[in-house]
């Protein structure tokens, strides 16, 4: 028994459905502190450790996450990158930096 294709049968019905532009579902605009927030959701596939401002802990590589900045003049040092619970609790729970004068500042 070969296995089941599951094909239309007319290339209308493709055509027809618009596609998304790419990462455009994953990119939102949210408010914290009183200002426009863009927010978006990645992989977390760069290879890099990043420090989360709301636990102040590590985000180890290959963990999805997300990653806020500014609406209004934002540059590439403004972005933070957030564990997705910690972006979801920012308004009940201030900053938690416990970090040592020796660690790093991701």
């Amino acid at each position: 028994m070969s296995p089941r294709r599951n094909r239309t049968n007319s290339s209308a019905d493709r055509e027809a459905a618009p596609a998304a532009p790419p990462g455009g579902s994953l990119r939102r605009t949210e408010s914290y502190r009183g200002e426009e927030w863009v927010v978006q959701t990645v992989a977390g596939t760069a290879g890099r450790f990043y420090r989360c401002p709301g636990c102040d802990q590590e985000i180890p590589p290959g963990v999805g996450h997300v990653v806020a900045w500014p609406e209004y003049g934002a540059g590439v040092d403004d972005r933070r990158h957030w564990h997705r619970a910690c972006w979801g609790a920012r308004e009940r729970r201030g900053s938690n930096i416990q970090r040592g004068r020796g660690a790093p500042r991701y």
